[in-house]
C-alpha cells in the first residue's frame, strides 16, 4: 500500500444512451503497448459536492503480457460535466489521491505499479451511464429547505376537463399580428372577434361571450379563425417532423382560473384498482395520481410532487408530509402501474435517486468571446431590492437581471451568467456570480438563479452549469423532490407582459429520465397546447422557468408507471407517451438548455483546445490545458462487472452464487469471507467498507440504465411540439 503522488488527468465517463450496451458495459479493458493491460471496474462514487465527485474504483493491472495480475484500488476526485438530456456524464480533470495494492509487500513493485498508473491513466477514456452514477452515490440532505406546501384550489371532475390558467385578472391588449384584442397573461391563445372570444386548447377551438366562463366547442370557424387555425396546423406539422397528427383531440370541459388551481379528474365515476401487496387502491380511469387507503378510506392525491389528503373529493385538502404517508405507499411494487409515485415517497430508492439526479448539474463550456445575450426592458430598467439580500432585481425585463450594491450588473440567460457595468450592456461572460446570490429568498421570482454556478474559469472560457432548481425542481427537507416553490409571484405587465414561474395549474408529474412533465388535460400536449402566434409576449418565457425551457408534456394513458421495473416483474412502461416541444430545441433525448446556444458547448467539454491554465473560483490551478492527450477508447472486457473496492483498498468479488470473496494478491486467489449478498438487510454483516451496499447499488444502477434504454426507444415516444420561444 502506498500514497501515490497527486496527478491531474482526464478520465472520461460518457454515455450514448441508445448504444448503451456496448458503450456502458463494465469492466473496461485498457490495452498497453507493452502487451499488458489494465481493467477498471465500475466507479464507486462516494461524494458529490457541486460539480466535484469523489470516487474509487477497483482495478487489475498486468504490466506485460506475461505479468501476474495484481488487483488494487484507485481513489480520485474530478470535475463532473454532463449532458443530462442524453444521460451523459463526463468526469474531467481527475486527481488521483491514492492507490492501494493490499498484499503486495515488494515496495519496488508497488512503486512500479504506481508509476505505471501515473503514466497510463491520462490516456484512458471510460464510459458510464448517468443513471449508474445516480444509483450509486450515497447522499444525505440535512439542509434541504421547506417550501410552501399550502394546497392550491383543487377541482375534481368526472368529465374530461382542460384547465386554462390566467395570471390574475385578464389583461387584454391589441395583438398586431392577430389584428385582434388578445388575453396576454395566459399561455393559451385567447382572442376576440366581434363580441365573441375564441380559444385554442388541446387541438380544439372553443367560443364564449366571456373570457372566464361559458366556453363551448365551436361547430364552425369564421374566416379569421380558419386562417389562424391553418397557420397553427402548419406549425404543428413542422414541429412534428412534417407529419400530420393522427390522433383526434377530444372536446373537454373548460375551467378558467386566475388563482393557483389544479384539476384532478376521472373519466366517469372513479374506478378503483388494488395495488398488489398493499391496502392501497388507485383510480384507474384517471390521468392523475389518485389513491385511496382501504384501511382509513382517506383519499390521497399527488400534484407537483406534493401529497394532499381528504376524506372526499370535495375536500378540504391538507398537505401530507411524504415521510408520514401510510407505510403501504413505500410498498408499491417497482414495475407496477403506479410505481411512478415512488419518487415522491420519502425513503424509497426512487426518491433518493430523484434527489441525487437533481443535484447533478447540467454543465457547459462557455466561450468568453462568442457567447452573447440580448437584454430587453419594457421601458427604462426598474429595479427593486430582493428581500433578505443586498441584490436588486429588474422587474421589467425578458431575462433575469441583478444589480449589486456596488453598481455592477449581472444577467442570467438560459443557464449562462453575463456581467456589465450598465443595465443596458454591453454584456460579457461573467467569471463570478453576483455577491449575495445565495441569500435570494424563495419568495423571490429570481430564486432559481441561485442554482446556476460558475465552476471554472480560464482566459478563453468558463465552465458553467445549473442544477434542477434552475428549472423549478427543488429538494424539500422531507426529503423528496417537488416542483415549484409553491409561492405565487407577481408578473410584469406594461407594454409587454413578462410572466413569473408557476407551481400550480399544469399537472406536473415526475419522470426519472426527463424530469418534470406537464399534464393539463386529456389531449396531446404542446402539439395543441400553446401556439405562439407571431412571437410576442411568450418569446420571453417565464411560465415554467428559464425562457427557452418548456417541460415535456405527459399525455395520459391511465396507467403511467413501469419506470422502475425489475427483471422478474411485468414492465408496463405506460408513460412512454411523452411529447417534447421541439420548437424550443428540446427533443426526447435532450432536455438541455445549452443545446444550440451560440458559444456554448455541453457535448464537447474538451479543455485541451487552448494553451491557458484553468482555475476554480478560488484561483487554484486545476490543469494546464496546453496540448491534447491521446486517449484511446477503452474496450469492454469479457469479464464480469462483479469486483469492488472498499475504502481500505481491499478488493472483493461477488460470485455467481452470491458469495462475497476477497482478493489475496499473495496467493493470487479469491478467498471466501463467509458473507452472502442478497438484500440490503445484510449490510450490517457485510465485510469492510459496506461492500454489500455497493453491490446492491451497482445492481440497481444496471437495472436503472436498462429501464432508461427501454424507455428511450424510438418507438416509445415521438418528439412533437407547439409554440416557439426566443
Amino acid at each position: 500500500m502506498m500514497q501515490v503522488s497527486k496527478l491531474v488527468l482526464s478520465l472520461t465517463f460518457m454515455v450514448g444512451c441508445l448504444t448503451a450496451k456496448s458503450q456502458t458495459a463494465f469492466p473496461k479493458e485498457i490495452p498497453f503497448k507493452s502487451g499488458g493491460s489494465a481493467t477498471i471496474y465500475q466507479p464507486q462514487p462516494e461524494k458529490l459536492d457541486g460539480n466535484i465527485v469523489t470516487a474509487r474504483s477497483a482495478v487489475s493491472v498486468k504490466r506485460m503480457a506475461y505479468s501476474e495480475v495484481v488487483f488494487g484500488a484507485i481513489f480520485y476526485t474530478g470535475y463532473l460535466s454532463t449532458d443530462k438530456g442524453n444521460r451523459t456524464a463526463i468526469l474531467d480533470s481527475i486527481v488521483i489521491t491514492n492507490a492501494k495494492f493490499n498484499g503486495v509487500d515488494d515496495q519496488k513493485r508497488i512503486d512500479s505499479l504506481a508509476t505505471f498508473i501515473e503514466m497510463e491513466i491520462p490516456k484512458w477514456k471510460l464510459e458510464i451511464s448517468l443513471d449508474a452514477l445516480v444509483a450509486t452515490i450515497q447522499r444525505d440532505f440535512p439542509n434541504a429547505e421547506i417550501y410552501n406546501n399550502d394546497p392550491p384550489k383543487i377541482i375534481y371532475s368526472t368529465k374530461p376537463t382542460s384547465l386554462v390558467i390566467i395570471d390574475g385578472e385578464p389583461k387584454i391588449q391589441l395583438d398586431k399580428d392577430l389584428d385582434a384584442d388578445r388575453v396576454v397573461n395566459t399561455p393559451s391563445l385567447i382572442f376576440k372577434e366581434g363580441a365573441q372570444w375564441n380559444m385554442y386548447v388541446g387541438g380544439i377551438w372553443y367560443k364564449s361571450n366571456s373570457v372566464t366562463s361559458g366556453w363551448t366547442a365551436e361547430t364552425s370557424m369564421s374566416a379569421k379563425v380558419k386562417s389562424i387555425n391553418d397557420q397553427i396546423k402548419k406549425q404543428e406539422k413542422e414541429n412534428n417532423g412534417d407529419n400530420e397528427n393522427s390522433e383526434k383531440p377530444e372536446v373537454t370541459d373548460i375551467v378558467v382560473s386566475n388563482v393557483p388551481t389544479e384539476v384532478i379528474q376521472s373519466k366517469g365515476e372513479p374506478v378503483y384498482k388494488p395495488i398488489e401487496g398493499t391496502r392501497l387502491y388507485y383510480v384507474s380511469n384517471s390521468p392523475n395520481n389518485i389513491f385511496k387507503d382501504n384501511s382509513t378510506q382517506n383519499i390521497f392525491i399527488l400534484i407537483s410532487g406534493r401529497w394532499y389528503t381528504s376524506k372526499s373529493f370535495s375536500g378540504p385538502w391538507t398537505f401530507n408530509e411524504p415521510d408520514k404517508l401510510p407505510v403501504d405507499f413505500s410498498r408499491i411494487p417497482e414495475g407496477s402501474e403506479k410505481d411512478n409515485v415512488l419518487a415522491s415517497v420519502a425513503g424509497t430508492d426512487a426518491a433518493n435517486e430523484a434527489m441525487i439526479d437533481a443535484e447533478i448539474p447540467q454543465t457547459a463550456k462557455v466561450d468568453r468571446k462568442k457567447a452573447t445575450i440580448k437584454v430587453e426592458y419594457d421601458g427604462l430598467p426598474l429595479f427593486n431590492t430582493i428581500e433578505g439580500s443586498s441584490l436588486q432585481l429588474a422587474d421589467n425585463t425578458n431575462v433575469t437581471v441583478f444589480k449589486e450594491a456596488a453598481g455592477k450588473y449581472f444577467a442570467l440567460d438560459n443557464g449562462v451568467w453575463f456581467t456589465s457595468s450598465s443595465a443596458n450592456g454591453p454584456w460579457a461572460v461573467a467569471t463570478e456570480r453576483p455577491k449575495d446570490v445565495e441569500n435570494i429568498s424563495m419568495k423571490s421570482k429570481a430564486y432559481n438563479a441561485k442554482f446556476v454556478h460558475i465552476y471554472q474559469v480560464s482566459p478563453d472560457f468558463t465552465i458553467q452549469g445549473y442544477t434542477a432548481g434552475y428549472l423549478g425542481s427543488y429538494i424539500q427537507g422531507d426529503p423528496v423532490l417537488v416542483f415549484g416553490t409553491g409561492f405565487y409571484y407577481d408578473h410584469w405587465y406594461g407594454e409587454m407582459y413578462y410572466p413569473a414561474p408557476y407551481t400550480w395549474g399544469y399537472g406536473f408529474v415526475y419522470n426519472p429520465w426527463y424530469g418534470w412533465s406537464m399534464g393539463v388535460g386529456y389531449n396531446v400536449g404542446y402539439m395543441h397546447f400553446s401556439f405562439v402566434f407571431g412571437g410576442g409576449y411568450y418569446g420571453h418565457g417565464g411560465w415554467y422557468g428559464p425562457p427557452m425551457y418548456r417541460p415535456p408534456y405527459y399525455r395520459p394513458p391511465y396507467d403511467g408507471g413501469g419506470f422502475y421495473g425489475r427483471g422478474d416483474q411485468v414492465n408496463h412502461h405506460g408513460n412512454n407517451n411523452i411529447n417534447i416541444n421541439t420548437g424550443n430545441n428540446i427533443n426526447i433525448n435532450n432536455n438541455n438548455l445549452y443545446k444550440n446556444k451560440a458559444g456554448v458547448a455541453s457535448s464537447d467539454m474538451n479543455r485541451s483546445n487552448t494553451s491557458s491554465k484553468v482555475s476554480d473560483n478560488n484561483g487554484t490551478i486545476l490543469e494546464n490545458t496546453g496540448g491534447a492527450t491521446s486517449r484511446p477508447a477503452a474496450r469492454p472486457s469479457t469479464g464480469s462487472n462483479n469486483v469492488y473496492a472498499d475504502r481500505d483498498g481491499n478488493v472483493f468479488q461477488k460470485d455467481d452464487q452470491g458469495n462475497i470473496n476477497q482478493r489475496d494478491n499473495k496467493s493470487r486467489d479469491w478467498k471466501p469471507t463467509g458473507q452472502i449478498s442478497n438484500n440490503m438487510q445484510n449490510q450490517d454483516r457485510a465485510p469492510q467498507g459496506s461492500i454489500n451496499r455497493d453491490i446492491q447499488s451497482r445492481e440497481r444502477s444496471t437495472q436503472r440504465t436498462s429501464n432508461y434504454n427501454y424507455q428511450s426507444r424510438p418507438s416509445g415516444a415521438r418528439p412533437i411540439g407547439g409554440g416557439r420561444r426566443r
